[in-house]
């Protein structure tokens, strides 16, 4: 994508976190933004802040987790202001803790919301980017989609999920030749916006900053990045993965103390 100026931007979980971040970002470079969260009162006051700099922005109220809603939104929204250009699947929660000590119900929630809201939502948008001249699919997953995460399992389970299907949407569309519909996965560390609360980053890295990843992912939006990998750690571990034998990358992960980076995790509380 070659600019953001006047482009339509969706973002689900805009209202605080990576989404505010990203609702932010996008404005600054001339984007019309559209924030989507299950807490409207949050979503307002984002798109308040970006009104208030001279942006376009609107709040609308959704649960990812509900397909009707989602339907119900696309309608309105496209009724108010026309189809986007840009989705940004962002939208997601975490429950960690040793997996027998996580209620059942907490679990489903983590799918309902990481992996089947994003599949729902690109599922009502997807028609509306291929219509467009040029449009670009966002999926936030994880450094968890690429290794195992004890302590925060289903998790991982539905980041990995996330990565495979943003994956398989990519490769679809060029077999379509629909090669203007670009897609770019996300997947950062550890990031600071309470979801993480008592998790460690991993060793010789720092936990990252919303702003941080809002910026990495705008940038990788105009370059037409398929992967977004970060810090450093996380871009080496799908390499590391693939030419070490499981116990030493095992041992390689242990010493960088991804394994019991979720031990101590507390979230929002």
């Amino acid at each position: 994508m070659r600019s953001l100026n006047g482009k339509r931007v969706v973002i689900t979980g805009g209202g605080s976190g990576i989404g505010r971040a990203l609702a932010l970002r996008f404005a600054q470079d001339g984007a019309e933004v559209h924030l989507a969260d299950r807490d409207l009162a949050a979503a307002e006051s984002v798109a308040r802040a970006i009104a208030s700099a001279g942006g376009r922005a609107a709040a609308w109220r959704l649960d990812v987790a509900d397909p009707a809603a989602i339907l119900s939104f696309r309608t309105r929204m496209l009724d108010a202001a026309g189809p986007p250009d840009v989705l940004v699947n962002n939208a997601g929660i975490v429950h960690g803790g040793a997996f027998l000590e996580v209620p059942l119900e907490r679990h489903d929630a983590t799918f309902r919301v990481n992996t089947l809201g994003v599949a729902a939502v690109t599922h009502a948008f997807l028609g509306d980017l291929i219509g467009r001249p040029e449009a670009h699919l966002v999926n936030i997953a994880s450094a968890a989609a690429f290794t195992g995460l004890p302590f925060g399992t289903t998790y991982a389970a539905s980041k990995w999920a996330v990565l495979g299907f943003s994956e398989s949407i990519r490769l679809e569309l060029l077999e379509q030749g629909r090669r203007h519909v670009r897609v770019t996965t996300v997947c950062p560390g550890y990031v600071g916006t309470g979801m993480f609360e008592g998790a460690r980053a991993l060793r010789l890295t720092r936990i990252l900053t919303p702003e941080r990843i809002a910026d990495l992912t705008v940038r990788a939006v105009l370059r037409n990045r398929e992967m977004l990998m970060t810090p450093w750690v996380v871009a080496l571990g799908p390499t590391l993965r693939g030419i070490l034998p499981r116990r030493l990358f095992d041992a390689v992960a242990a010493l960088f103390g991804a394994p019991s980076s979720m031990a101590h995790w507390k979230g929002r509380g």
